[in-house]
């Protein structure tokens, strides 16, 4: 593979100033240091920052945006690293916000059901911070101990429960944030609708485009008072998707329906030490709710599950059992590393009656292209996430890899579902944004970012498949997901 693109180092004057505005040990402007942070999770694409920061509230961010307006510096903004769609990406000679200082939980309301934290916090923090009161925070992606709230706004994540309780934008009360200009705004506010437009529906989801978020309010909710659980396998994935059809389309609505295939199931026993049975699928509900109803609804749907073919059953004798099989599950991505030494992940949505269908056309493109494909997704909502798996040091199996999930987005498209469920388009879907909406659509899409980044500054080269600028101002250039796509972004 060739080299990433040489490294447009900031000057020492931008050093100098972003140094002073956060402090010299929260400036990186090391190559050597700048490494960690010239990818996200999508590893295969790599560009060197020309500096990173580190700020620790919203009033250096303030600085540092205003700082980078000055020198003319693109922006972007990064979590914890965990994005899967090259979100947080660099371009050449940018300005690396790092948000990962910003990790205090500022203020809790239990009685009013919400918190108020800084963007680092990590998601699965949140939880525990309020568990032996009784709440919880209901998004759960699998990366959760990890990823953080910031991110997970930027991305409006999803998770297994997400089915039945909805994804982050579902829970996001309200927001600071630095616009591009270095001004500080605050949308929304501890209450579940504030007047006016729906900023906040535009905020979450804009993967960093229209501002920085410093500070997010939570909606908290009560824990159920009783969680049944069950475990099915199935012959193949045939069944286990016509299980889920007839289980959503009794008027069932799971908390979390989750489906693994044959390969997905070895690589998750392998990782974990789960006594699962080697089949060819696999599914993992939760139902929760009132005690007496949750014990009707888990009922009904083991036998739906059981006349949909399956071949066992097992619930759950205890919470540790029960925990060990979600730790199956949402072990499935870091697993797959244990039965091949690379793989890329894939995030397109389909409609629930076309999974097994799907499933089928998924494990045909892998036989054509030679290559094993593993399948674990929320099935209840039909977000698939097929994990590639090949051999980077066979020549071409990378790129035969990113074709396939090329060709899976397009199979979603027709479909008639999406691009991506959970994992955003970022860097790396914006090329497929064309084949699903029409320019009108993207030209639309753009003017509302150019509402509030009338530069481009923020996050450049994510989600538009062309270079656009706002209006007919020449600009300042902003490098496009275009211009770096392909070899020259890799290693």
């Amino acid at each position: 593979m060739s080299a990433s693109p040489s490294p447009a180092t900031a000057s020492n004057d931008a050093v100098a100033r972003m140094a002073a505005a956060v402090g010299a040990r929260y400036c990186i402007s090391d190559p050597s240091e700048m490494r960690t942070y010239e990818c996200d999770g999508l590893m295969s694409f790599r560009v060197m920052p020309g500096i990173v920061v580190l700020p620790g509230s919203t009033e250096e961010v303030a600085r540092v945006v205003r700082i980078a307006r000055e020198l003319d510096l693109p922006i972007v903004p990064r979590g914890a690293g965990t994005g899967l769609s090259g979100g947080a990406l660099p371009v050449p000679g940018c300005v690396v916000i790092g948000l990962s200082r910003m990790k205090k939980i500022l203020e809790v309301d239990l009685e009013n059901g919400w918190m108020r934290v800084q963007p680092g916090v990590a998601n699965l923090d949140v939880s525990k911070a309020i568990g032996s009161a009784g709440y919880y925070y209901a998004p759960d992606p699998s990366s959760q101990s990890v990823c953080t709230i910031g991110g997970n706004v930027a991305e409006n994540s999803g998770g297994a429960h997400c089915l039945k309780y909805g994804f982050t934008s579902n829970h996001v009360l309200g927001a600071r944030l630095v616009l591009a200009d270095g001004s500080v705004v605050d949308l929304g506010g501890p209450v579940l609708d504030t007047p006016g437009y729906d900023l906040l529906g535009v905020l979450v989801g804009s993967e960093g485009m229209i501002g920085i978020v410093t500070e997010v309010v939570l909606r908290l909710l009560r824990k159920p008072q009783a969680t049944r659980t069950f475990f099915a396998t199935f012959p193949s994935t045939d069944e286990a998707g016509n299980a889920v059809s007839a289980i959503i389309s009794s008027g069932i609505v799971p908390a979390a329906i989750e489906m693994m295939d044959r390969l997905a199931i070895t690589a998750a026993k392998a990782a974990t030490g789960v006594d699962w049975p080697d089949v060819g699928a696999a599914l993992l509900m939760d139902a929760d709710g009132p005690e007496a109803e949750v014990e009707n609804t888990a009922d009904n749907a083991v036998e739906l599950a059981r006349a949909a073919g399956a071949i066992e059953i097992r619930r759950p004798r205890d919470e540790a059992e029960r925990a060990l099989m979600w730790k199956g599950r949402k072990s499935a991505f870091a697993a797959v590393g244990r039965i091949s030494p690379n793989y890329f992940v894939q995030d397109g949505v389909i409609p629930r009656s076309k999974i097994a269908k799907v499933l089928r056309e998924i494990e045909e493109m892998g036989n054509r292209a030679g290559l094993r494909i593993a399948n674990v997704f929320h099935a209840g909502d039909g977000n698939l996430h097929p994990l590639v798996l090949y051999d980077a040091n066979v020549p071409g199996q990378e790129q035969a890899a990113e074709e396939i999930g090329g060709e899976i987005l397009r199979m979603c498209i027709r479909e008639g579902g999406s691009i991506t469920g959970e994992h955003g388009v970022g860097a790396d879907k914006a090329v497929y944004m064309g084949e699903m909406f029409s320019e009108g659509d993207l030209e639309t899409m753009s003017l509302v970012r150019c509402a509030f980044d009338p530069e481009t500054r923020l996050n450049p080269g994510k989600v538009f498949p062309t270079p656009r600028l706002c209006g007919d101002r020449p600009g300042p250039h902003r490098p496009h997901a275009t211009e770096f796509s392909g070899e020259a972004w890799r290693e």
